[in-house]
């Protein structure tokens, strides 16, 4: 299961998912594009979309989570909304949730950062919250920029002023995270103290549209498919 961050959509997964069905495995994205619409929490909204991606799935069928970017901090929701077994979590430049309790979706300094440019209680598209020397980088050709800016939400306010609950044991099962690149280096050095295994593939936040054939390559081998490790 690939999941994409609520601030994008499931193009910027979708050339990995490409990569991986070709390599044989079953590959699943859901969408998270109504995970802002109406009122809060948002949350069960992420947790809905991944179960009802699955029906079609028999329940016996265990699962790999792939989480990208804000994604992260719905991870252990989404497992424990699940009645099938998932067999490892993968965080890619993504949030964490915290250990315990419930985690904001955006900190103070977000929030902060966020409040001036929302209208009328909604944001703009998250590529339209930064200086254009710095989304270009991250896309590899005019069509997929226009594919995935397209496709973008414009989030409530309100999205990023939640928390999202923690459920207790979430992670008693194989955990990885890879990193793209900064400011995520401090997200991949906690998952480390944390234990679990870490992969770094040099790029830009949506490195996964840039480097498809990579991220697809670290993805199985950080699930346990190659070592046989989980």
């Amino acid at each position: 299961m690939l999941v994409h961050s609520p601030s994008v959509g499931p193009a910027t997964w979708a050339p990995v998912a490409e990569h991986l069905t070709a390599a044989g495995h079953e590959v699943r994205v859901p969408s998270l594009l109504q995970v802002g619409i109406g009122e809060a929490p948002y949350w069960p909204r992420a947790v809905d979309a991944v179960r009802d991606d699955l029906e079609s799935i028999p329940p016996d069928r265990a699962v790999v989570l792939v989480a990208h970017s804000n994604a992260g901090l719905f991870l252990p929701v989404i497992r424990a909304g699940l009645d099938r077994p998932v067999t490892a979590s993968i965080f890619v430049d993504a949030a964490l949730p915290a250990r315990t309790g419930a985690t904001a979706v955006a900190s103070a300094q977000g929030l902060e950062f966020l409040r001036p440019l929302a209208v009328d209680g909604s944001l703009p598209q998250w590529t339209d919250w930064w200086d254009e020397g710095d989304v270009a980088p991250m896309f590899p050709d005019p069509v997929t920029r226009r594919t995935v800016v397209e496709e973008q939400p414009r989030l409530p306010l309100s999205y990023y002023e939640q928390a999202v609950p923690v459920p207790a044991d979430w992670d008693d099962h194989p955990c990885a995270y890879l990193m793209f690149g900064a400011p995520y280096d401090v997200e991949a050095e906690q998952a480390r103290e944390r234990g679990w295994q870490v992969a770094h593939l040099a790029g830009a936040h949506l490195h996964q549209i840039v480097d498809p054939a990579g991220v697809a390559r670290l993805l199985v081998e950080l699930a346990g498919y190659r070592s046989g490790a989980w």
